[in-house]
């Protein structure tokens, strides 16, 4: 057998083999798809069983749903219709009680009106009965009905008077035991822990010579030397007969103060000309302007504030100035103080009060040559220097030159009162003093009923004794109030006016 044959045979096995498989694997195939397809009916109809099982129970629920439903409809509308019923039986009820209601109330209309119709008659009979007894009484007193109208209203009045005039006198009777012990336990706990020095200065100055032989060389040949120093100075100098002693007048205390500085440098030095004067003025302004800011500085220092540089020169200033003799800065300090002490014990701004007194009158530290009050100079000085509006307002308030915003501003006022008002604290003069005398007494004078008025204390008390036929108890207390009010809106004073009423009557016999 050749190889050609060989292989020709395996081929042929191979391809029958082939064949052989191929067929197998396709009658496994169909065989396993038999078996898939019968699985698939299988539980397709399985599936279908349940479906239908599934179906015949949703069918079954839904029947005894909607019997349930229709059950429950028909209860509620039963329900519902008795609670119709009940309703329109109600509504029948009150309808027929209503009914009954409007007949009771046209029988009470037609009684209440018969009942007017009778009392309209009664009126009728009693309005001439009162007439009648009008005449009557008329003619048995002997006055027409105005003129008892008069008496009667008289007598109210009166009555009127005395009470008020009672309900006055208690009223403050009550509210000055309270205010005064409150505001004295206040104002002298504050005067208590307040120590400022009592400056009071004039309007002259004067100067110790060693000698009298230096009189002639401050006058100068053909009194060259005094008309320079006074010019250069703006004082005038008073050379008299005492010994010793040079006067120095001037209204303006920072004047007067470079004047007396500069005479000492020039009786130290002994050379008295018109240079020299103008050198030694020239120094003393230097020497006073350190100063000046030197008080205001301590005078800050000691408040523990801080001010502008401007308002702490102008604080300086206040130590050369004087109201009624009183030294100016001296006073700011006294009020900064009290007002500080009265504003903790009233639980307010301390700070706020403290620098309002210190600043209140700072006005009075700018030249006198300009125009205005000095609250107003001293408001425009301090807004300009950026103090807050509360500041401005204690500065107008304390003269009110503007009603008070805040309870500080009130207690600004009071602190300079009471600075001002303390014994000791100012002068005035004798013709300022007399005049506010007079003027207290006639206004006094002006009202009426007043017989005798005077002024005592030093115008702190006026005593105003009034007619008795006039003035009754009960009016002198009114009285009282209406004078102090006229002399707080008319006067201008320090402290506080008391206006005491005086009545008294006397019964006069004569024997013969």
């Amino acid at each position: 057998m050749s190889i050609q044959s060989i292989i020709l045979s395996a081929c042929a096995a191979i391809a029958t083999l082939s064949i052989l498989v191929f067929l197998y694997k396709k009658a496994r195939k169909e065989q396993l798809l038999t078996r898939a397809n019968q699985d698939i009916e299988q539980r397709v109809s399985q599936k279908k069983k349940e479906a239908d099982r599934l179906v015949s129970n949703a069918y079954e629920e839904s029947k005894r749903l909607k019997n349930q439903s229709r059950s429950d409809i028909d209860k509620e509308i039963k329900s519902r219709r008795a609670a119709i019923v009940q309703i329109e039986n109600h509504a029948m009820d009150k309808e027929k009680y209503l009914d009954g209601r409007d007949t009771l109330l046209a029988d009470k209309e037609t009684a209440l009106e018969r009942e007017r119709e009778k009392i309209k008659q009664l009126k009728e009979k009693q309005e001439e009965i009162i007439q009648n007894l009008l005449s009557t009484l008329e003619k048995a007193a002997g006055f027409s009905r105005e003129e008892a109208k008069k008496i009667l209203l008289d007598n109210v009045e009166r009555d009127v008077r005395q009470r008020a005039g009672n309900m006055i006198k208690e009223m403050e009777a009550q509210a000055k035991k309270v205010a005064n012990r409150k505001a004295q336990e206040i104002i002298i706990d504050a005067i208590q822990r307040t120590a400022v020095n009592h400056i009071v200065s004039a309007t002259t100055s004067s100067v110790q010579l060693p000698d009298d032989e230096l009189k002639g060389r401050i006058i100068g040949r053909e009194g060259r030397n005094i008309r320079a120093f006074e010019s250069m100075t703006g004082v005038d100098v008073i050379i008299d007969d005492s010994p010793g002693t040079v006067i120095l007048s001037a209204f303006d205390p920072i004047r007067r103060e470079i004047a007396k500085l500069s005479l000492d440098k020039l009786v130290q030095d002994g050379r008295i000309n018109p240079s020299r004067i103008e050198e030694a003025v020239e120094r003393s302004r230097d020497e006073l302007a350190d100063t000046v800011k030197e008080r205001g500085e301590e005078a800050a220092d000691e408040l523990g504030l801080q001010f502008h540089p401007k308002l702490i020169e102008m604080m300086g200033k206040l130590h050369y100035r004087t109201s009624y003799g009183q030294n100016m800065l001296s006073h700011s300090l006294e009020c900064a103080h009290v007002a500080a002490i009265i504003a903790e014990e009233l639980n307010v701004n301390a700070t706020l009060a403290k620098r309002g007194a210190m600043l209140h009158d700072i006005g009075k530290a700018i030249d006198f040559e300009q125009g205005g009050s000095h609250t107003t100079l001293g408001k425009e000085v301090c807004e300009k220097y950026g103090e807050s509006a509360e500041i401005l307002n204690c500065i107008m308030a304390h003269h009110e030159e503007e009603p008070p915003e805040t309870i500080e501003a009130v207690i600004v006022k009071m602190a300079d009162v009471i600075s001002s008002s303390r014994p000791g604290a100012r002068r005035e003069s004798v013709e300022a003093y007399v005049k506010r005398l007079e003027k207290l007494e006639t206004l006094a004078y002006s009202f009426e009923g007043v017989d005798r008025v005077f002024a005592i204390q030093a115008g702190r008390e006026v005593r105003v004794i009034v007619k008795p036929d006039q003035i009754d108890e009960a009016s002198s207390h009114k009285l009282a109030n209406d004078i102090a009010a006229r002399i707080e809106k008319e006067m201008e004073y320090p402290g506080e006016v008391k206006v005491n009423i005086i009545r008294e009557t006397r019964a006069t016999g004569i024997a013969r």
